[in-house]
């Protein structure tokens, strides 16, 4: 299995009680995604393993799950520090100007005036208001660039490429 063939959903961080559930912190917007699948993908010493999602709960902000095969603490550690992912088969289709931060990592960022590179995206994290795209210029430096229309012109994932207009202040 490739890489480009799985997204990264989520990160195991800890244990919860004897009977081997997880805690995960969830990198998705919709927590409740985890309801919808029947199983996941942990990378493990290099190799994706699938695990078939037995109860999904939550506490706090994190995801609490119960994984077929891991009926103990022990093996739960062992699952400590590691990604979930799921196949890209199972996304949702987004809605319009809606897109997986992994979709938009490494794209290059031009300026929509004078066509010129800019960087390329570093990061895109979310605030309450807007995400925010962080782009890593050619002399290392980040900007810092509010996912709003105003500013993010176009996505166009196809080409690799953003394009923006750089409004007074950044």
């Amino acid at each position: 299995m490739d890489n480009k063939d799985v997204l990264e959903i989520g990160q195991i961080v800890n244990t919860r009680g004897l009977r081997g559930e997880v805690k995960v912190n969830s990198f998705s917007e919709d927590p409740e995604r985890f309801e919808k699948l029947s199983s996941i993908l942990v990378k493990e010493k290099g190799e994706y393993k699938e695990y078939e999602i037995q109860k999904v709960g939550y506490s706090k902000n994190q995801i609490i799950l119960k994984l077929k095969g891991i009926d103990h603490i022990d093996y739960a550690e062992k699952l400590r520090g590691l990604y979930v992912y799921i196949l890209r088969s199972e996304l949702e289709n987004l809605p319009e100007g809606k897109y997986y931060i992994a979709d938009l990592i490494g794209l290059e960022v031009y300026i929509e005036d004078t066509g010129k590179l800019l960087g390329t995206v570093d990061d895109v994290f979310n605030t309450k208001s807007n995400s925010v795209y962080v782009v890593k210029m050619e002399n290392g430096e980040l900007k810092y660039l509010p996912g709003i229309p105003d500013v993010i012109k176009k996505v166009d994932l196809d080409n690799k490429k953003i394009i923006v207009t750089l409004i007074p202040g950044l």
